[in-house]
């Protein structure tokens, strides 16, 4: 005789135990990860390195197949966020901060103390975790070529997105946009994050990922890495100049047409870990007003930081080489350029001034502009210095390398996955994603449209926003959702249930149409157009 359920409830009151394909899976992928856990110890043998590696490589990899075919097989297409709020691992729940403090400690490790994982010091041979992926260095870099903790790094993150990325896919096999942008990011991050660079040492040329782009890239315009593509002949100057043309032409024409979201959500290895590996966390994103205004001043913060940094860095370079990069006159186009650009920004979104805080943000930003470049252009002239503004700037590369460039995205950006969600690196510190948002915000054709009428108000898409935005109060009122912290993920309309949410690529006189009827709302609310 079948138990009678008693309960009134429409939905599930517990998590449902795992099924026998989840549990195989399970144990196969733990298995895995024991054996690469156990490389710590230091006590395989050289002969016995290959063969687990590959195999605890390829345990993970089977497992997790098998735990996502037990998971989704007899569940139709279709959103499918079940139990994100009753699981310890995705509800703030103890494993989830074992899991937090595991990663965390991870990070501290591979940044600061990475003879501890195994990296040999000073000639001497690798051991315990990095000399575990040995082979696989020599492999794709040429015979003893051995590991690094940053190709140990490398190997699992992009081993992550892949097999996250599988599961992703799965998930969401039902929205073709969801599954062609998945395959975007784990291409880019298998093909220009991975191999390619493998293939270049290999070579013998400078290591370049050509998908990272300053001011992520925030070592791009060091000495070292300069004299690198300048000492590499012509494919050496060709990485130089495709740099700097990724941040002056190709960003933004990219960003007009397809908004932020071609880089943050289809190339950016940052945001394919949080897309994939993160997407069981994407709910915990903090969206209150609160959360929205330290993430504004915190990132734009960063922006301001890495470009004095990069300042500094370009003007040492020029103060310690003979041969300079950039001549006077060269900078001083690029100087007037830059301002005529920004001119051209601000009365092309005049518009825009209808919301105070984007005029306290032009006021400041004009002022901040104009202090700079005029302590730029003097510095610039003290040939033979090595400070910047009364500031070392070795200084300042030590300060943003370590607070930013690791502590900030590395440690807190990714060992925070299951306390604050998976974006905390891309909606607080992320310089690309503040400088591609000013771009998205004021002049890109892409905005995620609303047909309000259609609006259940079941809150999915502003539940499963990792950027923190309150999808429904726009879709409630019918706005165009037009901010510039939005990455263009497209799970707010994967998610809902009415096909409430559109993403598109139009007119730009739609997206200030939308803005001027936020006249209409109160002055706290417009704030939320921005």
């Amino acid at each position: 005789m079948n138990e009678i359920n008693h309960s009134l409830s429409l939905t599930e009151s517990a998590k449902r135990p795992l099924n026998i394909l989840q549990n195989i899976g399970s144990f196969i992928g733990f298995a895995g990860l024991a054996v690469l856990l156990v490389s710590l110890a230091n006590i395989y043998t050289k002969d016995q390195i290959d063969i687990l590696l590959y195999g605890s490589l390829g345990a993970i990899s089977v497992g997790t197949i098998i735990y996502t075919i037990g998971t989704y097989k007899d569940k139709p297409a279709g959103i499918k966020n079940d139990y994100n709020w009753l699981a310890g691992l995705t509800s703030k729940g103890s494993s989830a901060w074992i899991a937090a403090i595991f990663i965390t400690t991870f990070y501290v490790f591979l940044y600061w103390f990475p003879q501890y994982l195994g990296l040999g010091e000073n000639g001497a041979a690798n051991r315990g975790l990095v000399g575990f992926f040995d082979p696989l260095s020599e492999l794709l870099k040429g015979e003893g070529k051995l590991a690094s903790q940053w190709f140990m790094y490398g190997t699992l993150y992009t081993f992550a997105i892949i097999i996250f990325g599988i599961k992703f896919i799965v998930k969401y096999r039902h929205n073709r946009y969801q599954v062609i942008r998945t395959i975007s990011v784990m291409v880019f991050q298998l093909g220009f994050a991975f191999i390619l660079p493998a293939f270049l040492e290999r070579m013998s040329l400078p290591y370049n990922d050509f998908k990272n782009v300053w001011p992520l890239n925030y070592y791009f315009f060091d000495t070292w890495n300069i004299n690198g593509m300048l000492n590499a002949g012509n494919i050496g100057l060709f990485m130089l100049i495709f740099g700097i043309a990724m941040v002056l032409i190709i960003t933004p024409i990219l960003t007009y047409f397809f908004g932020k979201r071609w880089y943050c959500s289809w190339v950016c290895g940052c945001g394919g870990l949080a897309e994939t590996a993160g997407d069981s966390f994407r709910h915990l994103s903090d969206k209150s007003e609160n959360a929205w205004k330290v993430e504004r001043w915190m990132i734009h913060t960063v922006l301001v930081i890495s470009v004095l940094m990069t300042i500094a860095v370009i003007y040492n370079y020029r103060a310690q080489e003979t041969q300079y990069l950039v001549t006077t006159e060269i900078f001083l186009g690029i100087v007037l350029f830059i301002s005529l650009l920004l001119t051209g920004v601000v009365i092309y979104n005049r518009n825009s001034w209808i919301n105070k805080h984007n005029r306290i943000a032009f006021i400041i930003g004009g002022a901040l502009l104009i202090l700079l470049l005029a302590f730029t252009s003097y510095s610039y002239f003290l040939k033979g210095a090595n400070d910047l503004f009364i500031i070392q700037t070795y200084k300042i590369q030590q300060f943003y390398g370590f607070f930013i460039g690791a502590a900030f995205s590395g440690v807190i950006g990714v060992g925070f996955y299951p306390i604050m969600g998976s974006r905390v690196w891309c909606r607080f510190g992320c310089p690309m994603a503040a400088l591609l948002g000013m771009q998205q915000k004021f002049f890109s054709r892409f905005r995620i449209t609303t047909n309000g009428s259609q609006c259940i108000s079941c809150g999915n898409c502003s539940t499963y926003c990792e950027m923190g935005i309150d999808v429904r109060a726009y879709a409630e009122k019918g706005q165009d959702i037009v901010r510039a912290s939005c990455v263009g993920c497209g799970i707010c309309s994967a998610v809902c249930p009415r096909g409430v949410l559109k993403l598109e690529n139009g007119p730009k006189t739609n997206q200030r149409a939308s803005e001027k009827r936020a006249i209409f709302i109160s002055e706290d609310e417009v704030g939320l157009i921005g």
